[in-house]
């Protein structure tokens, strides 16, 4: 039996203990809805967190006398992490074919923002790309991996999607920006509002339980730059890269590259969008928020565990 198939039987039986407690009551229902929904999220971030855990663990006990440098480990953790990932089949090859070339459009920028001295690697390292390290694009890799995950774990779809073409031109045009914007004028901010022109009628539906909640496309797209603005303090915490203003030290990284974030987090979604096409929601309505008793939905939690 494989680890997936393990997984997904100790989640059936989780849940199948847990169901009574939580039909009891519309709060015990919220209740399990919410605990389901944190742990969905954290296993949709499984690629992400084992790249921070990686970072703050050699940060704090990596010797200085090791034979192998730190990041030369960090580019080595982050094969083993994709490989078992694969193995167990807990990522499909189709979604790591996207996820590769999201790996390889990050360290593209990399290599450009590095020589342009928007920010550093400071320590020396022998797997690297100029001053790029290869671990670098497996932190693109895991945004990728997150949002092809969490797109199954939640049984994500669509209202009021976009024409295909225009989530694209939003992409290529950020993407182009972070590059452009060192040369020309920086259009971020017509970007924002040509993404809010393009998402202001889409809404995306998911499935923490049993019930379809919903939620405004760039609600979604913000909240995921949040996280991703907090796990890039820790990485700079840990010496995995710093900007300018933190060489003499460390400081929070400044709330602006928020608006970075989210429009890679826009070029993210329209490269998973490859493998996984964006499907029309069902017209239907939500349950009362009571946790159903009966037969399971395919958002249940036994059901979209087999999906991960």
């Amino acid at each position: 039996m494989s680890l997936n198939d393990r997984i997904k039987q100790g989640v059936a039986a989780l849940d199948a203990a847990a169901r009574p407690w939580a039909s009891r009551s519309r709060l015990r229902g919220w209740a399990y809805e919410f605990l389901l929904f944190g742990l969905k999220q954290a296993w949709a971030s499984l690629f992400g967190a084992a790249m921070l855990v990686l970072l703050l663990a050699t940060r704090l006990w990596w010797l200085e006398t090791a034979p192998l440098a730190r990041y030369d480990f960090l580019v080595l953790g982050a094969l083993a992490i994709q490989a078992f990932m694969l193995a167990t089949r807990l990522e499909r090859w189709d979604e790591a074919l996207v996820i590769l070339i999201f790996h390889a459009v990050g360290t593209a920028m990399e290599l450009f923002k590095t020589a342009q001295g928007s920010w550093i690697y400071p320590e020396a390292s022998l797997l690297r790309l100029g001053g790029v390290p290869l671990y670098s694009g497996f932190m693109y890799a895991a945004i990728g991996s997150y949002i092809a995950r969490i797109w199954r774990l939640f049984d994500v779809r669509f209202e009021r999607y976009p024409p295909l073409w225009a989530p694209w031109l939003l992409a290529l045009a950020a993407y182009a920006n972070f590059f452009t914007h060192h040369y020309i004028v920086d259009v971020r901010w017509g970007l924002f509002a040509l993404s809010g022109l393009i998402f202001w009628r889409t809404r995306f539906t998911f499935r923490p339980d049993h019930a379809v909640r919903r939620m405004p496309m760039i609600v979604g797209a913000l909240l995921v730059a949040l996280f991703i603005w907090i796990a890039e303090n820790l990485g700079t915490f840990a010496n995995a890269w710093i900007y300018p203003d933190q060489a003499a030290g460390w400081r929070v990284v400044g709330l602006a590259k928020l608006g970075s974030w989210y429009l890679l987090v826009m070029l993210s979604f329209v490269l998973v969008s490859l493998v996984h096409r964006p499907e029309r929601a069902e017209r239907q309505a939500p349950p009362s928020g009571r946790a159903a008793s009966g037969s399971r939905s395919p958002g249940s939690a036994g059901a979209a565990s087999g999906r991960s």
